[in-house]
């Protein structure tokens, strides 16, 4: 009994200290794209819930950013809960988001003067709790500032989803600096999956996740985020050795 009384004491004791520090101990939870190919890449499983992940667009996609934005919106359209997106560039077209499975009435819009703005509310969304995830569009992530997204994210087991979007096509190399996001993706627009008919068919996008703690990184050609916010695995990059490219990740 004494020994009981004793490990009920010590447990209480490591709660509040965790209370104290700002890091309550929560379960690990993810996200999985449900393939295989890409999940057993991921930690876990899939994109981990209480982290911020990175997203970009690659080739002229660095600048608008819309494939970068329809991907971010696919994985928060199958969380549960509201979704805050915070911007400062007001060019948001939220039919795109509802095709990719992300209802206007889920969304809770932050629009903001300076990025330093959007940042701030990108944060305090994710310290708040009880979303299902906060999306934040912003062209610099310095370390510092990555560590407290990553922080505040924790906290309250939100996911986070930051795209990056830049004004000019040069500025696309500040991606390469690191941050503590515990995955990056660039996603590049590939020709539209071809049909027996004349007709546009699905759109599809290489994604690289060119970056994720304690895994490898990966190249995929998938079809778009449908209605649902699922994406697809082509036949001809879905065996995951020739036709998808992989390579050591030191991160």
């Amino acid at each position: 009994m004494a020994q009981t009384a004793a490990n009920a004491i010590i447990s209480d004791l490591r709660d509040r200290i965790q209370h104290l520090d700002g890091a309550v101990a929560r379960p690990k939870t993810v996200l999985p794209f449900d393939i295989s190919e890409i999940d057993e890449r991921l930690p876990g499983g899939g994109l981990a819930h209480g982290a911020i992940h990175e997203f970009a667009g690659g080739g002229a996609g660095a600048v608008d950013g819309a494939a970068a934005a329809l991907f971010a919106a696919g994985i928060a359209a199958r969380t549960k809960g509201k979704v805050v997106w915070c911007l400062a560039r007001p060019d948001l077209f939220a039919p795109a988001l509802a095709q990719v499975g992300l209802h206007p009435d889920r969304v809770i819009y932050v629009e903001a003067i300076r990025e330093e703005h959007v940042l701030e509310a990108f944060e305090e969304a994710l310290r708040f709790g009880g979303l299902g995830a906060v999306v934040g569009e912003v062209v610099r992530l310095p370390m510092t500032v990555s560590r407290r997204l990553q922080l505040a994210a924790e906290g309250s087991g939100t996911i986070g989803l930051v795209i990056r979007r830049w004004r000019r096509q040069t500025e696309a190399g500040d991606f390469g600096h690191p941050t503590a996001a515990a995955t990056r993706w660039r996603i590049s627009v590939l020709p539209s999956e071809p049909l027996p008919v004349p007709g546009i068919g699905r759109a599809r996008w290489l994604a690289e996740l060119i970056r994720v703690k304690a895994g490898e990184s990966a190249d995929f050609e998938i079809g778009a985020c449908d209605a649902q916010g699922r994406i697809s695995l082509f036949p001809d990059a879905g065996n995951g050795s020739d036709q998808t490219r992989r390579t050591v990740n030191s991160g």
